[in-house]
């Protein structure tokens, strides 16, 4: 099995620094430490910003084919440190291993898609003669780079939402700054080290820089900086938009995701997709499956297949192969969940799998008869829990997934088309899939929400338009 280091630095303006060893990083699932890793200053952050101003213009003059290759690189790279990267997941995270495997695919998904797309960087050429008075006139527009950027990534996927920012950044040719979860900062510090490998990037293209967060104001109300792009709680998120001042905010938050099964669904396929959705990685993603909204017809035997296979799911150490359900992020999350399920419980909620919790591990969970104003059906879980209701029409179904303050992803399991194409022009919600389960996502495809989940979309085209400002060029023929 691949060994961690015991220190790990901070990437300043391209270069590895070891100011200090002040960020002690646990093995969620010993508690133990395993490695430290430096936190960067107020006076770190400003200099790391300074370099990434200095480094827009240079940037900016890359070559389509410097960035792709750049991409390229790191693709190669990620793909020869692979088992370390997955590792890495098991220790920071808790990922287990199958689950962190796979992270480590879609990071790699990401940087090669980013690669392909920064030689797709194309403008319009637009007719302006459409009256008199502009006869002679011709446009044409292009993308040109936002110029410096400000990047906050969550612990829940440490790669590949980290990718999803620095990836297309250099595709767009952006210069940036990074602070990753504090809780779990490796994953980005190793994509530091590979980028650092580029000779190509001109000073100060990158900084990598875990921070306390009492310390970390500079990435959000600097000036100097052109756009800030988060990912994580709505708390934090929103009052991050309100301190940003005048640069783009792109903002990717939470969720309570719903599925419908509806009648005519496959219930074996879609046992095995709500499975997977509700408990991957102990639920701890935004599009996790929350809420199970099930026809009456079919809701007493989808519920009992659905305990069945959840009592089965295997937990524990997730560096063991067969481990389903590793811990959560901390036990203090853990234990806020539990209390949402007791609450749920004792409000007239029926447990049909599962509550149990010790230190950071909390049991697969699944609930039925939550009443909607219990925090288990309002708020966001970001746990192994699911609740289950049922409909008996199709329009009060697809109302109940919207019955929510978030709207970011949604699920439907049915054969109508006619239902499907209700659903996606009526729910409220950044994307809608069909036959699978709301936690799903291609890492080309828009990626966002609306309501309380964030602004703007992910996905590395999409990033890339929010990463650029369209430039215009007005001919007059004479």
């Amino acid at each position: 099995m691949t060994k961690l280091k015991d220190v790990y630095p901070l990437y300043l303006n391209n270069k590895a620094v070891q100011p200090n060893t002040d960020l002690a990083v646990t093995d969620k699932f010993t508690g133990e430490i395993a490695f430290r890793t430096a936190l960067a200053t107020p006076d770190v952050i400003d200099e790391a910003i300074a370099g990434a101003v200095r480094a827009a213009e240079p940037m900016a003059r890359l070559a389509s084919f410097e960035k792709r290759d750049v991409l390229a690189h790191c693709v190669k790279r990620f793909a020869e440190r692979f088992d370390e990267l997955a590792y890495s997941l098991c220790v920071e995270a808790g990922k287990p291993i199958a689950d962190a495997e796979g992270e480590v695919t879609r990071l790699i998904d990401t940087f090669r898609i980013a690669s392909e797309e920064a030689t797709r960087n194309y403008g319009e050429v637009q007719p302006l003669d459409i009256s008199a008075r502009a006869k002679g006139y011709m446009g044409m527009w292009k993308r040109v780079p936002i110029g410096p950027c400000s990047f906050i990534s969550p612990f829940n996927f440490p790669l590949n939402l980290a990718a999803h920012k620095i990836a297309p950044a250099i595709a767009m040719g952006c210069p940036f700054v990074m602070k990753p979860a504090s809780l779990t900062p490796l994953g980005a510090i190793i994509m530091g080290e590979v980028l650092a490998e580029c000779d190509i990037l001109p000073d100060g293209a990158f900084s990598i820089l875990p921070a306390a967060r009492a310390g970390a104001d500079l990435f959000t109300t600097d000036e100097r900086l052109k756009l800030l792009s988060f990912t994580g709680s709505p708390g934090v998120g929103w009052e991050l938009k309100a301190k940003a001042g005048k640069k783009k905010v792109v903002l990717e938050l939470g969720g309570n995701a719903a599925v419908i099964v509806d009648a005519d669904a496959d219930l074996d396929h879609a046992l095995a997709r709500i499975v997977f959705g509700g408990y991957y990685q102990s639920g701890q993603s935004c599009i996790h499956v929350q809420r199970v909204i099930i026809h009456e017809n079919i809701y007493e035997i989808f519920r009992n297949m659905l305990a069945k296979k959840v009592k089965m799911l295997i937990s524990g150490d997730p560096k063991k192969r067969d481990t389903f359900i590793g811990p959560m992020i901390s036990a203090k999350e853990a234990q806020r969940l539990k209390g949402w399920i007791d609450s749920a419980v004792a409000g007239g909620a029926k447990l049909l799998a599962g509550g149990g919790c010790e230190g950071a591990m909390l049991e697969a969970t699944l609930l039925e008869g939550c009443n909607r104003d219990m925090e288990v059906y309002t708020e966001e879980a970001f746990g192994p829990v699911v609740i289950l209701s049922k409909f008996s029409d199709w329009q009060g179904a697809l109302e109940e997934v919207n019955d929510s303050k978030f709207g970011l992803q949604a699920g439907i399991f049915t054969r109508d088309i006619h239902k499907v194409l209700d659903a996606w022009d009526g729910l409220d919600v950044g994307g809608v899939v069909v036959n699978d389960v709301s936690s799903y996502r291609v890492d080309n495809m828009p990626y966002g929400g609306v309501k309380d989940s964030g602004l703007g979309r992910e996905g590395v085209r999409f990033a890339m338009e929010d990463m650029s400002e369209i430039r215009n060029l007005v001919i007059r023929r004479v």
